[in-house]
């Protein structure tokens, strides 16, 4: 049976895209859990442990999509995106887990897990390779947007993030649509 985990990264932040991940497992991989409990090195050896025994495929929304739809729907959508192409790539699954007690209309059967982050392979699984990647994403809008420093704090509303806003106003990397970056907002 082709299972695919998919769970998501980045609803809370102020700032950077939402990435969700889907992943077809081949093989048990010994320390899954839910990316939150890793250290970033951890998170890094079962990314590629992951990408070695499974297909993986990563679908994202952007700022302006998420200040256009709400990051509720947004996080659908990165979802969605995601588990197509993992499909393009692996052939269509019999069942999508996902994290959480909603999950984006799909073609396949789908089963919401509430923690499937930390319960169910494939979705831990998703969990790490999703945030593997948005932090990767958050270290290069730190390059262009060094003030912020997102590479440190990945866009959550840390004291130096939010000081950060006070001082210089939101970037393009900000969403807008978040009431701590609207209220540094200059009209």
């Amino acid at each position: 049976m082709r299972v695919f985990g998919v769970d998501e990264v980045g609803r809370g932040p102020l700032a950077g895209p939402v990435v969700a991940a889907a992943v077809l497992l081949f093989a048990d991989i010994p320390g899954l859990a839910d990316s939150k409990t890793l250290s970033p090195a951890r998170r890094f050896e079962l990314d590629r442990a992951v990408r070695a025994g499974g297909q993986v495929a990563l679908g994202s929304a952007s700022v302006a999509e998420i200040d256009r739809l709400n990051i509720l729907e947004a996080t659908l959508l990165a979802m969605a995106r995601a588990v197509h192409a993992l499909a393009a790539r692996s052939g269509p699954p019999d069942l999508v887990l996902v994290d959480g007690n909603r999950a984006p209309p799909l073609a396949a059967p789908v089963r919401t897990v509430v923690g499937g982050d930390a319960s169910e392979p494939a979705i831990s699984a998703a969990s790490i390779v999703a945030k593997v990647a948005r932090d990767a994403l958050m270290v290069a809008l730190d390059a262009l947007h060094p003030p912020y420093g997102f590479a440190a704090h990945k866009g959550y509303g840390t004291a130096a993030h939010l000081a950060a806003l006070a001082r210089l106003g939101p970037c393009a990397a900000h969403r807008r649509s978040f009431a701590p970056v609207a209220k540094f907002l200059r009209i």
